[in-house]
This record gives C-alpha cells, sequence and structure tokens, in this order.
C-alpha cells in the first residue's frame, strides 16, 4: 500500500450489504478493494435472519480470513465489514470493528466507524459519569453508547440525537436485526457512497471501487447530515441534521482513495493528473524524464509530463511484495522499509536530469531516500515536484497528523526542506492549484473541499484539540488566525 511507505494514513475502509445470498463474501471482496484505507485489523459481521455473527482480527483482510471456515462461519442476506487504521485508540483487538452494542428493542446491533471525533474526550467523560463501561479505547464506540443511553424511545430518533452530538468527521455504518443505516457528518469529510446489485441488493461504502469490485452499480454519494436506511422494504433517505456545510477532505483526492475511485463526480486518477499539470505550470524546469513514486503519484507524473512535453518513463518499480511496515516504531526500521519497497529502474535515470514526482511530503525520510537513490543510479539533477502544497497542520478528522512536530514543512521553509530531502529543486502545488485541479464542488467558499492541513482554515471549531493546536501555533508562529 502506497501510505505504507509514506507514514500518512486513513483511518478506515467501511462496506456494507443489504439482501444478498453472498452478503459476507462480496463484502470481503468489497473490503478487499478498500485495504489501501487501514491495514491494521479487519472484521466482518453478517446477520442472519436477525442472528449476528462476527469474526475479526488483527492484520491485513486476507490474513484475518485465511481460514475458509472463517466465511463459511458467516451466513446470511446482510454483512457490514471495516478495515482499520488507528487514529484513536490503542492498537488492540477490542478496537477492531465492527463493534456489538445490545439495544432494549432492537436487540444487538452492529457499527462500524470511518473518521475521528474532535469531541470524543468530553462525551467519553460524560458517559463515564453515567456509568458506562467502556469495551475499547478508540472513540468509534462512542455513537454505540450514546444510543444506549438515549432518552429518545425508537432507534433511529437514538441514533439521530446521539449523532447531534458528535463532533469532527465521522461516517459510520449501523446494522440491526432488522436494517443497515449509514450516516455522514454534517462537513461529509470522508466519501461514502450507495450502489446496487443487479439483485436489488444495496450497498453503502466508502469509495466506488468497492462497488465496481463486486459488481454493483452507483447510485448516490450520502450527503453531509444523512441517514440512509435500508430494510427489505428498500432505502429511505433521511437526516438528522440539515445544518451542513460540505468540507470533503482533500487528501482523499490527494492520496488517500484508489486512483480509480470516483468521488462526488470527479475521478481521482483526473484529478490527480490535473494536479501534475498545474505544478508543470507553476514550476517548471528543463529536464529530460518525468518519474512518479510509485504508487500514489504516477497519475500526477502522467498529468506533469502530458503538460511539460517532458518525456514520462517508469523510472522507479514498488516490490509488492514486502512485509508491512507502517507500525515501524522507530526511524531506522521506517528507512530500511523504504528501501525494500522501491528500487530504480537505472537505465531511465543514469545520465538525466529527472523530474521526481511525488504527491506529498510527510517527514521528508522517503523523499530523502529516493533522491539519494536516484542519485547513486547516476542521475545528473533530481528535481522534486509535489503535487499538492506543503503539509503544515495537523488534521482532527481521521488521518493521523494530529502534531506538527514530524511534519517537515512546519517546521521548516520550502529552501530548508530541499537541502535537506538533497534535490536540486523543489516546488510544490498552490492551494488555489490544488482546488483549481480537483474542481469546484459546490460555490461556498472553500469550494467544497477541507484544505486545512496546507492552510489552517479549519471548517468546525476543534474543540477537545482546540488548546493543543493553539499551543503549537504559537510555538512555530506557523499562522496567525487559525480557527
Amino acid at each position: 500500500m502506497p501510505n505504507e511507505i509514506k507514514g500518512l494514513n486513513e483511518e478506515c475502509g467501511l462496506f456494507g450489504i443489504w439482501g444478498a445470498d453472498n452478503a459476507a463474501q462480496l463484502t470481503y471482496d468489497g473490503l478487499h478493494s478498500l485495504q489501501h484505507r487501514g491495514q491494521e485489523g479487519a472484521g466482518i459481521v453478517s446477520n442472519e435472519n436477525g442472528q449476528f455473527h462476527r469474526q475479526r482480527g488483527l492484520g491485513l483482510l486476507a490474513e484475518v480470513f485465511a481460514d475458509p471456515q472463517k466465511m463459511v462461519s458467516l451466513p446470511g442476506k446482510s454483512a457490514i465489514g471495516h478495515v482499520r487504521y488507528a487514529t484513536a485508540g490503542n492498537h488492540g483487538i477490542e478496537n477492531i470493528q465492527p463493534m456489538f452494542f445490545e439495544h432494549p428493542v432492537e436487540g444487538q446491533f452492529a457499527l462500524a466507524h470511518n473518521g475521528n471525533l474532535t469531541n470524543a474526550t468530553h462525551l467519553r467523560r460524560d458517559l463515564t459519569k453515567k456509568g458506562v463501561q467502556f469495551q475499547a479505547t478508540s472513540d468509534s464506540e462512542l455513537l454505540g453508547e450514546l444510543i444506549q443511553t438515549s432518552l429518545q424511545t425508537n432507534f433511529i430518533d437514538q441514533l439521530k440525537a446521539s449523532l447531534n452530538q458528535l463532533r469532527g468527521g465521522f461516517a459510520y455504518l449501523l446494522m440491526t436485526p432488522h436494517m443497515m443505516v449509514a450516516a455522514l457528518d454534517p462537513n461529509g469529510f470522508r466519501p461514502l457512497v450507495v450502489g446496487k446489485l443487479a439483485n436489488g441488493a444495496i450497498i453503502v461504502c466508502s469509495e466506488t471501487c468497492a462497488l465496481d469490485q463486486v459488481g454493483a452499480t452507483f447510485v448516490r454519494d450520502v450527503e453531509p447530515g444523512e441517514i440512509i436506511i435500508v430494510t427489505d422494504k428498500g432505502m429511505q433517505i433521511d437526516h438528522f441534521t440539515t445544518d451542513t456545510h460540505l468540507s470533503i477532505c482533500s487528501m482523499e483526492y490527494i492520496y488517500f482513495a484508489r486512483p480509480d475511485s470516483v468521488i462526488r463526480g470527479i475521478s481521482v486518477h483526473e484529478a490527480r493528473k490535473r494536479m501534475g499539470a498545474r505544478i508543470a505550470k507553476e514550476a517548471p524546469v528543463k529536464a529530460d524524464v518525468v518519474i512518479g513514486v510509485p504508487n500514489s503519484s504516477l497519475s500526477a507524473a502522467i498529468g506533469y509530463a502530458q503538460a511539460s512535453g517532458i518525456h514520462y518513463d517508469m523510472g522507479m518499480i514498488k516490490n509488492q511484495y514486502v512485509a508491512r511496515t507502517f507500525i515501524e516504531p522507530t526511524q531506522a526500521k521506517r528507512v530500511r522499509g523504504v528501501s525494500m519497497k522501491l528500487s530504480v529502474v537505472k537505465s531511465v535515470v543514469a545520465g538525466k536530469n529527472i523530474v521526481l514526482v511525488d504527491d506529498s511530503i510527510v517527514r521528508g525520510t522517503t523523499s530523502n531516500y529516493i533522491v539519494r537513490l536516484l542519485k547513486r543510479a547516476g542521475a545528473k539533477s533530481v528535481h522534486v515536484r509535489i503535487a499538492s502544497p506543503v503539509l503544515k497542520f495537523p488534521c482532527y478528522y481521521g488521518i493521523d497528523i494530529q502534531t506538527t512536530k514530524e511534519l517537515i514543512g512546519a517546521n521548516h521553509s520550502v529552501p530548508e526542506i530541499c537541502r535537506m530531502i538533497g534535490a536540486d529543486s523543489l516546488a510544490y502545488l498552490s492551494v488555489d492549484g490544488l482546488v483549481d485541479s480537483i474542481g469546484a464542488l459546490n460555490d461556498a467558499p472553500n469550494h467544497g473541499l477541507c484544505t486545512a492541513y496546507f492552510d489552517g482554515q479549519y471548517p468546525t471549531p476543534l474543540y477537545d484539540y482546540q488548546a493543543g493546536f493553539d499551543a503549537e501555533v504559537a510555538r512555530l508562529g506557523l499562522y496567525e488566525g487559525a480557527n
């Protein structure tokens, strides 16, 4: 997965299906296409005439379900599944979703969550005062406990009241014996889509690539503040709030989503090509060949080459069969992980002036290693072009950047970063260039995108994180007047 190299991770991938004979198998197949969204753990809950069955475990999906009997043990015509990368909570089996809860009317219900809540500390404190004993340490559990302690009388009303207490980024899939429910936060930070199989089964999942994987037709995006209720009678659209403001995470287009996905009508691959083309115009350089860092930067590299007229070639190869390194605890182990994953095609780079296109720089470790690798292979010069703006600010909505300490862009100027990674030149895409490349999703001032990681303009209050953010801004002198 590309994010294993970079050290930047999205939280989770969701897939749910209602009304298919092989629901668990289809859920597995859909989750497989969402594996890039989380590699720490995976789980599936199936619904067999109101009786739930669950399998979950640590590791990649294929590792968790390596024993064929596990899939056999998940009968039923409906299922929800989850692949996880932890941004909140520790890395234990208790945090692997979907999670189970008991409901006085509905009976058991299961829940899976993608995102990060910005008021989780306050909610946990309040629930603890009410006597709630938590089964895990992640913020994903909070919605289930809020539903259980709600004063409303039926499940949907309890769900609505509970969702209105949450702040931050969240996409949820819930399943009761009688229904599957999807919900998206009022800003729509994470993508969530609805699809349909030829047999009428309804699917809700994180990206359209999962619909393609199982042969489903795209129906619609889940809109901010919406609840999608799926039963044997079909699909019903409801809202828990109409106070919404679309702010989808721009990193979905830059880096997280698969290039074959379509987010809110925009092809991720085409958006990345436009980002590459725009940085070619903003920061031109004379060179012999354009290469991209595999795999997430290849679309942008193609765009750069097309716009600049410089020849594009495959200058680097990624080994697809190396053990995962994204949770390696030390810098030395991370560097070793990168060295096992990437190698250079010497015939492409030797004696050449290279444009190296990448989608982002997080710590600088990978960029420094790649530049040295190219120069050792005989590159005359390496000009690094980043097809996104400088990553300066934390994300509090579902990406594991909750401090600026490890962000090289927050602590150093572009000329300093250029020297640190050993490049001959370095340029980043402008924020305006990014927004123009993705395209305006609406006519709001932010065009429907969250660009807070680059400009510090958070679309919501930060609640539990505000004090820490203010302290970091003061420490670094990053930005005066950020939300």
